[in-house]
C-alpha cells in the first residue's frame, strides 16, 4: 500500500478499524431493534385494547368525565405518538442497515483470514488492499443509506407541511 495506511498491518487494521466498526454497528443495531420492537409493541397492544375498552360496560365518572373515555383517549394518543415516532426515526430501517453492515464486516474478516471467496489466490498485499477497500466501502454505503433514510423522512415531513399550509 503506498499511502499513509501502509504502516498499518492487516491485524492492526482488523483490530483497530474493522472490529471497532463491527462492534459499533452491533451495539447500534441492538439499540434500534429494541426501540423498534418497543414502539411496535406499544402500538399493537394499545390498538388492541381500545376496541375492548370501548365495549366495556363501565360507567364510572370522575368530575363528569368517563374514566373509560379518558383511558381510551390516552391509549389512542400513545399509539399515535408511537407510530409517528417510528415514521420519524425509522428504527426498523436503521436496525436492518446496522445489522447487515455488521454482518458484512464479519464476513469480510472471515473471508480475508481464510482466503476464500474474493480473497482466494490473492497475495497478502492485494488481499489486504481488498479488505480495506471493501470495509471502507461498506461503512460509506451504510452511512449513505442512513442519511438517505433520514433525509427522505425529513423531505416527506416537509412536503406534508407545505401541502397543509397551501
Amino acid at each position: 500500500m503506498d499511502d499513509a495506511g501502509a504502516n498499518v498491518t492487516p491485524e492492526q487494521y482488523i483490530a483497530e478499524r474493522l472490529e471497532q466498526y463491527q462492534g459499533w454497528y452491533d451495539k447500534k443495531s441492538v439499540i434500534m431493534k429494541a426501540k423498534y420492537l418497543r414502539m411496535r409493541s406499544m402500538s399493537v397492544v394499545g390498538g388492541s385494547l381500545v376496541p375492548v375498552l370501548i365495549n366495556v360496560p363501565y360507567h364510572a365518572n370522575v368530575g363528569g368525565v368517563s374514566i373509560v373515555q379518558v383511558v381510551v383517549t390516552l391509549i389512542s394518543l400513545g399509539v399515535v405518538i408511537s407510530l409517528s415516532l417510528e415514521n420519524v426515526f425509522h428504527y426498523r430501517e436503521q436496525w436492518k442497515n446496522y445489522r447487515s453492515t455488521e454482518q458484512l464486516l464479519g464476513h469480510e474478516k472471515f473471508y480475508f483470514r481464510t482466503r476464500v471467496g474474493r480473497y482466494h489466490g490473492l497475495n497478502d498485499e492485494d488481499a489486504y488492499r481488498l479488505l480495506v477497500e471493501r470495509t471502507e466501502e461498506a461503512v460509506a454505503a451504510e452511512n449513505a443509506a442512513t442519511l438517505n433514510t433520514m433525509t427522505t423522512a425529513s423531505d416527506a415531513s416537509d412536503s406534508r407541511k407545505s401541502s397543509n399550509e397551501s
